[in-house]
């Protein structure tokens, strides 16, 4: 299948700018700095872009040429406010825009953080240990795959309890304290563990998405752009190496 002349520009300057990021690896040399510069100014230009179609046409003067919502220009005068702050002379009027914003935030931002970093710990920490099952009795599920079974219940139980232990100072961790404690820092190492292993898991995710478009942009379709920007930055890669071995820097 023949592909246009656009998605083929795109394979190639992928390709470019994998390889180029990708060199970083050898060692950090200008293709690397072209591919970063132009990954920063491509990414704020388009933030800027989006941010003036979204916020400015579709938020603000749509609604208010269009439907005549008046009311809009409440937060419009706020945000022209935070502009003073540009102006040393009318600096004092972006206080009340911060203010203003700031409370606002606050106001929003806490509920949520208590609702979801701590009511929502204390609702899975006294989840009951055992379960009612009408016709049952008290049944007790050992299904560790089941984030409501009885004994993931226990399990969290027990990890909120020593981690919170482990971090009350008041009481000498001695003795039985001492074996609390203990199993505390136990379960930070498996969350922090969770994390890294979750981050780096996520990154390889990553490189293998380039990875696998490297290999699909190595196709004849598409003018073996892997295969020739490979050889120009290895060949690039050697000459920027032998130039500066011939001119090593002063000292």
């Amino acid at each position: 299948m023949e592909l246009s002349f656009e998605v083929m520009l795109g394979g190639w300057i992928a390709t470019g700018l994998t390889l180029f990021i990708l060199s970083f690896l050898y060692e950090d040399n200008p293709l690397f700095k072209l591919a970063e510069h132009l990954y920063v100014g491509v990414s704020l230009g388009y933030t800027i872009v989006k941010t003036y179609d979204t916020v400015v046409m579709t938020l603000i003067l749509r609604p208010i040429l269009e439907k005549g919502e008046w009311s809009l220009l409440v937060p419009v005068v706020i945000g022209t406010l935070m502009l003073t702050r540009y102006v040393p002379k009318a600096a004092w009027l972006s206080r009340y825009a911060f203010a203003f914003i700031v409370g606002v935030g606050a106001g929003l931002a806490i509920p949520r953080t208590i609702s979801s970093f701590i009511l929502k710990q204390i609702e899975d920490t006294v989840r009951p240990l055992l379960t009612l099952v009408p016709g049952e009795g008290v049944t007790f599920t050992y299904s560790l795959l089941n984030p409501a079974s009885n004994l993931n219940g226990i399990i969290i139980l027990i990890g909120v309890v020593s981690v919170l232990f482990y971090f009350f100072f008041s009481v000498e961790h001695s003795g039985p304290g001492k074996m609390v404690a203990r199993a505390g820092i136990v379960f930070l190492m498996i969350s922090f563990g969770a994390a890294f292993g979750y981050t780096v898991m996520a990154r390889m995710s990553l490189l293998i998405g380039r990875l696998t478009d490297l290999i699909e942009f190595s196709d004849a379709s598409y003018g073996r752009p892997t295969l020739w920007l490979s050889l120009l930055t290895i060949g690039t890669l050697i000459w920027l190496s032998r130039r500066s071995g011939a001119h090593p820097p002063e000292r």
